[in-house]
């Protein structure tokens, strides 16, 4: 029952203050997020992937087989390809259409309308893609706030699919962290990056890397600000693993440095 209030008020976290657990004892209340707040976070995951840029917010990655778009370069696969990694952008579109609003024509196609590198890059000048970025660019609180609860509905999804020896400490661990501001970000930017963990198709030779594994790869340290430290340091360790563990042919290397910088930003205070 305590693990289910957990999830229950950690899925809730973004609409109000709350704690853990009414039943713990020495536990405190998560800090709600001001406006000011989200609105820093999603400046930060718009700089972590877009690089700040309106260009940046549609993009295909060399080496990748799909492109990614908005603030949290949300997976768009074409109809040619489904790859392994979680497709967030119908995701976000689903989200648009329960919050009443209307994207541009294009973003509503079943599927992405460009079949590779080169016919994106074709159109990337095109009228139709001009009033994407436009609309994206426009919309970055609406993105925010999809990527906040996508994040937030990750808890109770991680703590059914872990082994039930580790959910108490995983949800310690999210509590740890959660307990400052610059930590929350951590955990919302981290979900959009890399993922819950739960996906069996994100996997290197049988490990993964989403928010369950760093969560589960924490040291023990006391809550707040060595918390978020530990998580960065957690995610750093995860992802050099998944480099590690990838096929040469993906080239993952590269994105190391950058990988490893942004994991760092989850130390600093927002």
């Amino acid at each position: 029952m305590k693990l289910l209030t957990i999830a229950l008020c950690l899925a809730t976290l973004s609409c109000a203050p709350f704690s853990i657990s009414s039943s713990a004892q020495n536990t405190k209340p998560i800090p709600e997020l001001s406006a000011s707040q989200k609105a820093a976070i999603g400046q930060k995951i718009w700089q972590n992937e877009c690089g700040g840029s309106i260009d940046g917010l549609t993009t295909w990655n060399a080496g990748e087989e799909f492109p990614s778009l908005g603030i949290g370069h949300f997976i768009w696969y074409t109809a040619s390809h489904k790859g392994p990694f979680t497709e967030s952008w119908p995701q976000f579109m689903a989200y648009c259409k329960q919050r009443g609003v209307t994207p541009p024509a294009v973003a509503l196609s079943p599927h992405a309308p460009w079949n590779s590198p080169a016919e994106f890059k074709a159109d990337f000048r095109s009228p139709r893609m001009n009033e994407l970025r436009q609309w994206l660019a426009s919309t970055v609180t609406l993105q925010t706030d999809f990527i906040i609860t996508r994040s937030r509905a990750a808890l109770p999804k991680i703590l059914a699919g872990a082994p039930s020896s580790e959910r108490e400490r995983i949800a310690t661990n999210y509590q740890k962290v959660a307990a400052t501001a610059h930590g929350q970000y951590a955990l919302i930017d981290y979900v959009n990056f890399k993922g819950d963990g739960l996906n069996t198709g994100e996997r290197y030779n049988g490990r993964g890397w989403g928010l369950l594994q760093v969560l589960g790869e924490m040291r023990n340290v006391t809550s707040g600000a060595a918390a978020a430290k530990e998580f960065a340091d957690a995610a750093t360790r995860c992802l050099n693993r998944r480099i590690d563990n990838s096929p040469p042919a993906r080239g993952e290397a590269r994105w190391r440095a950058g990988w490893t910088n942004r994991c760092q930003t989850y130390a600093q205070p927002l």
